[in-house]
């Protein structure tokens, strides 16, 4: 992994990603950006029977921002955190543009990721989208 100075890990709820990325980041002594995104509530708010979806979805999306910085302290990591709401390939791509980052660290679930990067999923449409290499981690 030479000459990457600002990493991406763009986490999907497995800490194992995190943890490697983390580990892969700090061989380079890179600056590291840790982002969430959580999907857009589309849904008919009425139906679900929660007065303040938008607050459940957003307060379960810091609880994950919590649990990143956790972990990055146990691996003993500095890290930036970007807790993000929208599509979901599109948003990875995005804050790896504004944050200029050299590569994008981004997990597939060992039993699903040959389907992942060769279908239609997240996976397949950041490695088509990215402004720089991405890097397929098993979760």
């Amino acid at each position: 992994m030479k000459g990457y100075r600002k990493v991406l890990i763009a986490v999907n709820g497995s800490r194992e990603v995190l943890v490697q990325g983390l580990k892969l980041a700090g061989d380079e002594r890179c600056w590291v950006t840790v982002v969430k995104v959580i999907p857009p509530y589309e849904g008919d708010m009425n139906l679900v029977g929660v007065k303040n979806i938008e607050g459940v979805l957003k307060s379960d999306g810091e609880k994950a921002v919590a649990e990143i910085k956790d972990t990055a302290q146990n691996e003993g990591a500095l890290i930036k955190t970007r807790l993000e709401e929208g599509d979901v390939p599109k948003k990875i791509v995005e804050v790896a543009e504004e944050e200029k980052c050299d590569l994008i660290i981004i997990g597939a679930k060992k039993r699903n990721w040959v389907k992942k990067l060769l279908g239609d999923g997240v996976v397949e449409k950041v490695i088509n989208n990215a402004p720089c290499p991405v890097l397929v981690v098993g979760a």
